[in-house]
């Protein structure tokens, strides 16, 4: 594999963010959007391209580029890893990244920082290739936190809108918290193996079990199992799991295009793609894996509720992405990594696609997103209305569309699986499954059927979108239709990950659920008589009576539930907790230590108190220090008298 073609794949995206940012000006809006699209999209051939040497039978390719450093031995370096998972998500960022910035040409075409966002989102596609592609945690490290800090100024693009600072802002510090523990997980591996290369790591964890970390005399923790739950608190940062999922749904200040990559293939994905990677780790600690199958069954479920009761139709799809991420998550839980990738491919490109419909829907309506003010969208929109309707048939998991292979696989190995909380997963997903339907239809009924509750102002300004923005939404829509069913077989049941994923044989259960795969045909026709297909039918219909034959009992339920309304509507509190409890007692303990410590302390005593003691010692002195001759005769023969009466003592 040709290095000089690996390296052109991330530098082709920041070279166009650098043309764009730095002579966006001088080159104009056009040569600006050319640029980071030709970027993006040389990228992406490439990435394709890469993809199809790894399916000839071309060795993975895992070697250094460039040693930044050597410390104590410790060699801290970029260097590619790219295998079939590597491969897999180089295409999947850079072609919805694509699609995205084609798409980005007609939705910011008015807004004054053109270049700018163009700059940002290539920035973006650099940071999040330079981490899938690292073959050392230095370098993995270094694609985390810079997917973070562009996210911030996406997210805060709009830096003139106070909600806007306050949501980036927001989503940089609970990053930071996840972080943190991502970054102790690293520590933990340079401690147990002495390099931040993957496959000493990989080699080593074996070695590992058995291993405690002594906390106190009497308390110890497994090793290993404390190094996974640290990495994975980092995955809980950036994929949105509970507690640490409360920045993403306000990140929808962002423009839309910056809410179908961070929340489709990039940011969000990046934790998940972390753990796969990490399975050879994971794999060894039943407890670790127990934890994340907790974790992502609550955020699945959980999430989905605050999605039925959401009228905003972009929050809506980023509560969708929640619990979508926990399905994810799930599947990481119970050892089924290339279930849990699987899924992250297929809810790539459904979740752009809704997202970009959405962002038609806005930018037709006038910058109105409460989908209360829309309804009867379908002829006006027709385009629109049938590829949103591809991506929410996808996101509930009609038999024959691409969510379907990977949501039924994913609900299956859960069934299969013994793990502990195995029980509590396979409730919340299947559960997940009728709420998945119920929110996304509901959003589809109320912006595109029944009545027209568009107002007197986006009447007069309504306007169907270019296709410029719809040229994306319709190249989304072919693989959220088809890629499912032309996939499931080589990624989930043949051999595509080969050695990239590792799951050791007491955890197959994908290896149990192949034994009765007979082709993604049959695996359709069997889930027309399975649970999860009536639940999501029931769902739909759900929606349907509540939305359009009987609002009125929508209403009334929702006044006869008013408490659990209510919990839905504060988003179970966690914002509430974190301002008014964990924001609070930081700033108190800030003022003690301000008050306490600095002031007190530092400043009383420390700084303050020295030049005190000082200034009354000069005072002293100074009273002794007259001037005058008969003074210091005075204290010379008081001083001779003392040293002559000590004489008489001794003697």
């Amino acid at each position: 594999m040709n290095p000089n073609l690996l390296l052109a794949i991330p530098l082709l995206p920041l070279a166009a963010a650098l043309i764009a940012g730095l002579t966006g000006r001088l080159i104009g809006r056009t040569a600006s959007a050319l640029i980071a699209i030709a970027g993006v999209a040389g990228s992406c051939v490439l990435s394709c391209i890469v993809l199809k040497q790894l399916l000839d039978g071309v060795p993975a390719y895992n070697h250094e580029v460039y040693t930044w450093l050597i410390s104590d031995g410790v060699h801290m370096e970029v260097g590619f890893l790219i295998d079939r998972l590597t491969a897999l998500m180089m295409v999947v960022v850079t072609f919805v990244s694509l699609c995205v910035h084609i798409y980005t040409v007609g939705y910011m075409h008015d807004d004054d920082g053109y270049q700018r966002f163009f700059a940002y989102i290539a920035l973006f596609t650099f940071s999040m290739l330079m981490l899938v592609m690292a073959n050392n945690f230095m370098q993995l490290f270094f694609g985390w936190e810079a997917v973070g800090v562009v996210s911030y100024l996406l997210i805060g693009f709009w830096y003139k809108r106070p909600s806007a600072i306050f949501a980036n802002m927001k989503a940089f510090l609970v990053n930071r918290v996840g972080d943190f523990g991502f970054l102790l997980g690293i520590a933990g591996i340079l401690y147990c193996t002495g390099s931040l290369d993957y496959q000493h790591a990989f080699d080593a964890a074996p070695m590992l079990v058995g291993k405690t970390l002594q906390l106190s005399s009497t308390h110890a923790v497994p090793l290993l199992t404390l190094i996974c739950i640290c990495l994975f608190v980092g995955a809980m940062g950036k994929s949105a799991q509970v507690p640490l999922h409360v920045w993403l749904p306000d990140s929808m200040e962002g423009p839309t295009p910056i809410s179908a990559l961070i929340h489709a293939a990039t940011m969000v994905t990046a934790g998940i793609f972390m753990v796969a990677r990490m399975s050879p780790l994971f794999e060894y600690s039943d407890t670790a894996l127990s934890f994340v199958l907790v974790i992502g069954a609550t955020t699945a479920l959980f999430m989905g509720f605050l999605g039925v009761i959401n009228n905003d139709i972009k929050r809506v799809i980023a509560y969708s992405t929640l619990s979508q991420l926990g399905y994810m998550t799930v599947a990481l839980g119970v050892s089924a990594y290339s279930v849990a990738i699987f899924h992250l491919m297929t809810h790539a490109f459904f979740k752009a696609l809704l997202f970009l419909a959405a962002g038609a829907v806005i930018i037709a309506m006038h910058h109105e997103q409460d989908m209360r003010k829309m309804g009867g969208l379908r002829k006006r929109m027709p385009v629109t209305y049938w590829t949103t309707l591809i991506g929410a048939l996808a996101l509930i998991g009609t038999p024959l569309f691409s969510g379907f292979y990977s949501k039924d696989a994913l609900i299956e190995v859960v069934g299969a699986s013994h793990r502990a909380g195995a029980g509590y997963a396979y409730f919340c997903v299947m559960a997940g499954v009728y709420f998945t339907a119920l929110y996304t239809f509901r959003m589809v009924f109320m912006t595109f059927h029944g009545e027209e509750r568009l107002d007197h102002h986006a009447q007069e300004h309504f306007h169907d979108v270019g296709w410029d923005m719809k040229g994306p939404l319709v190249a989304l829509a072919i693989p959220s239709a088809l890629i499912g069913f032309f996939t499931i077989q080589p990624v989930l049941f043949g051999d595509y990950f080969g050695g990239a994923i590792k799951v050791l044989e007491r955890n197959d259960v994908v290896g149990e659920l192949g034994h009765d795969f007979a082709g993604a045909g049959r695996f359709a026709l069997h889930a027309l008589v399975s649970a999860p297909f009536w639940l999501a039918a029931l769902g739909v219909g759900s929606a349907w009576f509540f939305v359009l034959k009987r609002p009125d009992l929508a209403v009334a339920l929702r006044e006869r539930l008013s408490w659990l309304y209510k919990i839905l509507v504060n988003k179970y509190y966690f914002d509430w907790f974190n301002e008014n409890v964990l924001a609070a007692f930081t700033r108190g303990l800030g003022k003690v230590l301000w008050h306490g410590a600095d002031q007190g302390v530092i400043d009383g005593i420390a700084v303050n108190g020295s030049a005190n003691t000082v200034g009354w010692m000069s005072g002293i002195m100074r009273q002794l220090q007259s001037g005058y001759l008969y003074s210091y005769a005075f204290w010379m023969v008081l001083g001779l008298v003392f040293m002559l009466g000590w004489f008489l003592v001794r003697i």
